[in-house]
């Protein structure tokens, strides 16, 4: 039996392979590219896109019209990026720091003669080297200078930024006012350092418990203003043919933010800029600099840089528009950052006071309250409240096809979106004749939630980006494809969905087309969750497969074992695999084909190993925690054993719907799957639960009310003659 399960897995992943790598792009070009112009880089520190203004800052003003622009996020090792770790990250090409900098103004170089050196550099590089994202500082120097290159560097900041694996740069000048005549035209690479913005949030100081103060309004504009003119002196000292990269390339103050992102010269006309980092039009990362300015250079990417190229998407859109549009993924992203942890808190803590009420609801008989309080009401209050609970995660998704951001208070506006989208989907769950089946509601709720998330990633990830259970650039784990939440919700919504959908057949005795739907539904799902240019998710095709696998027998009536499990979660881990060596052959992969790239070179395992111990810190993140223990308590305690009836509420339930056993079988698999192959850990089950376990409330509640009103005499649907075995055996 296990030998033919595993057979027909591998049949269904041998074609989801073969069909990836015959649609997967071209194969990379080895060599490198011909040597092009050179590089002016421009490092703003703290740099937003609202300290821009036509009159204040011309320059700036007139690289946004006339050249391609984007909201740059400069997450690096830490939530707040300082100047010198910014500096550093475009240096290695990967996220990097400066220890113990406190943020304040980069270290004076030595100089010597015409070149200087970063001090302490040594400890700055084996420092980086000891994180877990093995930076190597010093990349973008040493490629340039091995191609023959030298570089320069003005400002202390720039020296991090331009030095190379010695901490050495050419040629230096403090500032941009000091440049030597001819200096600009002498390197291919040139870093400059603007750091008026944060000078001015250095002058403002902290207050009396030490948190930085932000400088005034009036004091920012002044600052934004003196960087606009210094940034005038390099366009007009700019070397023919350069291309010119402006960065805010780290926050300020203490709160992190997306920053300005400007690029001019050969391939950047009036256009929005974006990257294969981000698959999203107008964002970029830092890390992307660092592959931006070696493409502009010619030369090859190290596979130690991990960005991409910025692109231009061209625009007929005026500067005003451009910083209007940028400046609105700021809004968004801090009006998330400050209700997202509290949305969480109202999830949860929403969750155990449904699982409460469900309890009282459960063991009473709400006798002597009159008709208004009679256990019909109550009971179907709880199914009320859990297929609202169920609403709410899709709901929070489908509020960004509001924009919500754009009003002026963002935060009413977004709680408000949220919570007419919930009204929309539990109403539709409630609208049609499928309310009354034991099942009907709950497969809405679960087939909405599953179709908008995968015809979100399929669309580029739009309403994830900014969503409450989603991801910010912030952030920045993660720009397009499956966020962990919303996989977590993804997945087991398809599971719920292709269950149900199974339903019918059961009922009538076709147990081939049951298993047909699974099958079918399966493929769909793990394929929209796999696929490079959609859910683009490693860890999550290795928990689906299993959780589908488990799915089928059930719906099958064949028996699930330890050692089927185990074979489809291998079938689940070649499948993944498959992908990714289809996705390295791209010219320009994403995480998944360098991902092969690195186990084939051997760095697979400093990737396991960061992200099983992201998983065993996710431990510590105690609203999921408790979440996720609550609702396995309430499934065990309260739905799976019995109360004051003979039959405990889930074997009434699992009399009624042969599909529900299954399904929430396969739902526990897929949490428990998810968690230990994700660095979310447990975050998967606990947001996975916080859609199972309300829809199987509803459901059970529902089988309740059915039986209740069979012993009463109330008219009921007929009993079902088909075969149950799914739901018993």
């Amino acid at each position: 039996m296990a030998q033919r399960g595993a057979a027909r897995i591998g049949v269904i992943c041998a074609t989801l392979l073969l069909l990836m790598v015959g649609m997967l792009g071209t194969p990379a070009s080895a060599g490198t590219a011909e040597t092009k112009g050179g590089v002016v880089l421009v490092g703003v520190p703290g740099l937003r896109w609202s300290d821009l203004d036509e009159r204040d800052t011309p320059n700036l003003w007139r690289l946004t019209r006339e050249g391609s622009a984007g909201a740059l996020s400069v997450r690096t090792t830490r939530v707040n990026t300082c100047p010198a770790d910014g500096w550093l990250t475009v240096s290695a090409g990967q996220r990097a720091r400066f220890a113990h900098g406190e943020c304040a103004l980069a270290p004076a170089p030595n100089v010597v003669g015409a070149s200087a050196s970063v001090p302490g550099w040594g400890e700055i590089v084996g420092d980086n080297a000891a994180t877990s994202y093995k930076a190597r500082t010093g990349l973008l120097g040493d490629t340039v200078r091995r191609a023959g290159g030298c570089t320069m560097a003005v400002g202390a900041g720039a020296v991090l930024g331009a030095a190379d694996a010695n901490g050495r740069v050419d040629v230096y000048a403090p500032s941009v006012a000091r440049v030597p005549a001819g200096g600009w035209s002498r390197c291919p690479l040139i870093a400059v350092e603007i750091d008026d913005v944060h000078r001015a949030h250095i002058r403002a100081g902290v207050d009396a418990d030490g948190a930085p103060i932000s400088p005034s309004r009036r004091d920012r504009a002044a600052a934004a203003a003196a960087a606009d003119r210094q940034l005038g002196q390099v366009l007009q000292a700019l070397p023919q043919g350069a291309t010119l990269l402006v960065a805010g390339l780290s926050d300020t103050g203490g709160v992190p933010h997306l920053h300005v992102a400007l690029a001019e010269g050969a391939g950047y006309g009036p256009a929005y800029l974006t990257s294969n980092a981000t698959r999203q039009p107008g964002l970029v990362t830092l890390t992307d600099v660092t592959a931006t300015a070696l493409h502009a250079l010619g030369l090859a990417r190290p596979e130690e840089a991990v960005g991409s190229v910025w692109e231009a998407e061209p625009t007929d859109a005026t500067a005003a528009a451009k910083a209007h549009d940028l400046d609105d993924e700021d809004v968004a992203a801090q009006a998330i950052r400050r209700v997202q942890p509290a949305f969480f808190i109202v999830l949860f803590g929403g969750q155990l006071v449904l699982y409460g009420l469900a309890t009282v609801a459960l063991r009473r008989r709400w006798g002597g309250f009159g008709t208004r309080w009679d256990r019909r009401r109550i009971l179907g209050a709880t199914r009320l409240i859990a297929l609202v609970g169920a609403a709410a995660p899709v709901a929070s998704f489908l509020a960004n096809l509001l924009p919500w951001w754009r009003s002026e208070h963002p935060l009413p506006a977004l709680i408000a979106g949220v919570t007419l989208w919930i009204a929309v989907v539990t109403g539709l769950a409630l609208a049609g004749p499928w309310r009354r089946s034991l099942v009907g509601a709950g497969l809405v709720i679960a087939a909405v939630t599953a179709l908008v998330l995968g015809l979100d990633v399929i669309c580029g990830s739009r309403l994830q980006l900014n969503a409450l259970m989603g991801y910010t650039a912030l952030v920045a784990g993660r720009f397009y494809g499956f966020g962990n939440q919303a996989f977590a919700l993804f997945a087991v919504a398809a599971l719920l969905t292709a269950a149900w959908l199974a339903e019918r057949p059961l009922e009538t005795g076709r147990r081939r087309a049951a298993v047909a739907v699974v099958a079918a539904v399966a493929v769909a799902a793990v394929a929209v969750d796999g696929w490079p240019g959609w859910g683009s998710d490693f860890g999550g095709v290795i928990a689906m497969v299993p959780a589908f696998a488990v799915l089928g027998l059930l719906i099958a009536g064949r028996r699930v074992s330890a050692a089927r499990i185990a074979v489809f979660c291998a079938a689940g881990a070649v499948l993944v695999l498959g992908i990714a060596f289809a996705d390295s052959l791209r010219a320009d992969p994403s995480h998944l084909g360098r991902f092969w790239d690195d186990l084939v070179g051997g760095q697979a395992w400093d990737v396991i190993a960061r992200k099983a111990g992201a998983m065993l810190r996710s431990l510590g993140y105690w609203p999921f925690t408790v979440a996720a223990v609550a609702a396995l308590c309430f499934l065990y305690f309260v739905l799976a054993q019995p109360l004051q009836w003979r039959a405990a509420l889930l074997e009434r339930a699992y009399h009624r719907g042969p599909s529900l056993r299954p399904a929430l079988l396969s739902a526990l698999t897929l949490a428990i799957a998810g968690m230990l192959v994700n660095d979310s850990g447990v975050v998967i089950p606990a947001i996975a639960f916080s859609l199972a376990i309300p829809l199987t409330l509803a459901a059970s509640v529902r089988a309740l009310e059915l039986d209740e009103a069979e012993q009463t005499g109330a008219p009921s649907p007929p009993p079902r003659s088909a075969d149950r075995s799914a739901a018993t055996g």
